[in-house]
């Protein structure tokens, strides 16, 4: 009867069985932490501490969530820094065509570009780390 069964269903795995199992204690505290990370990651119990403990453990979990919303909150300020800069340039290209550029306005415009490339810079370092990070 299993014969007949097996053949309809599934196939049996001859490699990559799973059948040692670990078990673990946990206090109240930690448990919840556990729980957390499950529902913002979006992972099951056992994958979890599987990801932890056998791929790399020194490598990090990343929340996708809150490194989301920093990346996020990163380019909403470049785009607050870019819109700042293009209505100086503007600013700037129609007071020299009429020959009354003010030094306030070249060097207000070099500051927000200098801050423009830092922030641009930490980006850069931030999404470099994270690819690092995921290839692991």
């Amino acid at each position: 009867m299993t014969a007949s069964r097996n053949a309809k269903g599934r196939p049996l795995l001859t490699e990559g069985k799973r059948t040692k199992k670990i078990d673990a204690r946990f206090t109240e505290a930690e448990f919840k932490l556990v729980l957390e990370l499950e529902k913002q990651l979006g992972v099951r119990r056992t994958d979890l501490v599987r990801m932890r403990l056998l791929n790399n453990a020194s490598s990090l979990v990343i929340n996708a969530k809150d490194l989301i919303s920093s990346i996020d909150s990163i380019a909403a300020e470049m785009g607050r820094a870019g819109n700042n800069i293009n209505q100086l340039a503007h600013y700037a290209n129609i007071h020299k065509i009429k020959g009354i550029l003010r030094e306030q306005v070249a060097e207000r415009f070099n500051l927000l570009f200098e801050n423009y490339i830092g922030q641009q810079k930490e980006l850069e370092i931030a999404l470099r780390k994270i690819i690092r990070l995921m290839g692991r």
